[in-house]
């Protein structure tokens, strides 16, 4: 009797080797997909760190982080302006200068809008229109959600116009406008000396009423705007004021981009 015995089927003595096992490429998927999902979800729970990255709270907390920013801006305007009273008293008690000197500066300081400023004044105020505005004229078409809100070229254009007037001083919500000053929209949001606002927007300028009312009207730029506010209701309103008195601007004045020609 031989002590080796036949392979099922082969034919073959017991000493061949055992038959190899089949490459078998669904298992190499399986194991694939099982990886590529554990990477996802690391790398899900290490951006939410512990949070739900599903909602806005993320968006929730830039906004009130803006906000936040904001109110800490004023603050320290606001600190500013009452250091820089101080300093300028202290300066006052004995700096040398003579009256024609000081007379120089306090007209330079009022140019440049760092005094308080005191006249009459008008205020225009603009805001958006009704998320639910639809054309109250024939002939015009139907409100994109564009041409309900205020953009920035429609306070740049009121402020020109002031100007234009012959406005000696404004002011936009509560901040007075300087050389320098930059009236920015972002969204529907104004964004004025580093401080965030939303509508409606306040615009107040010291000057002679009828001059800066007629200068508001005989704006190109302003005269497109009415169309807008004629058809689809955006807000325009202006008022005088009587006499006012204009704050100082308090943020900094250094310029940091800007150099002297030579």
């Amino acid at each position: 009797m031989s002590n080796s015995a036949d392979s099922p089927g082969t034919g073959t003595t017991g000493n061949a080797p055992a038959p190899r096992p089949r490459f078998r490429p669904v298992r190499v998927l399986t194991v694939a997909v099982f990886a590529l999902a554990g990477l996802l979800f690391f790398t899900s729970f290490n951006t939410a760190k512990g949070t739900n990255i599903r909602t806005d709270t993320s968006l929730l907390k830039l906004s009130d982080l803006i906000q936040e920013r904001s109110r800490k801006n004023g603050e320290l305007d606001e600190s500013n302006a009452a250091l820089r009273d101080e300093v300028e008293s202290l300066a006052e008690r004995d700096d040398g200068r003579s009256q024609a000197e000081d007379d120089k500066l306090t007209a330079l300081e009022h140019t440049a809008g760092t005094q308080k400023l005191k006249g009459r004044a008008i205020t225009v105020t603009l805001n958006d229109a009704p998320p639910d505005a639809t054309a109250k004229l024939p002939g015009y078409p139907e409100p994109q959600p564009d041409y309900l809100v205020i953009h920035q070229q429609d306070l740049q254009a009121v402020v020109n116009a002031l100007w234009q007037g012959g406005a000696q001083g404004i002011k936009v919500m509560d901040q007075r406008l300087i050389s320098t000053s930059a009236v920015r929209c972002v969204g529907n949001t104004l964004i004025l000396q580093g401080r965030v606002y939303s509508p409606p927007y306040r615009i107040q300028a010291v000057g002679d009423p009828a001059k800066l009312q007629k200068a508001l009207a005989d704006s190109p730029a302003i005269q497109n705007y009415m169309v807008y506010v004629n058809v689809y209701g955006l807000g325009w309103k202006v008022t005088e004021d009587g006499t006012v008195t204009l704050p100082g601007y308090s943020g900094t004045v250094d310029l940091h981009y800007a150099r002297p020609v030579e």
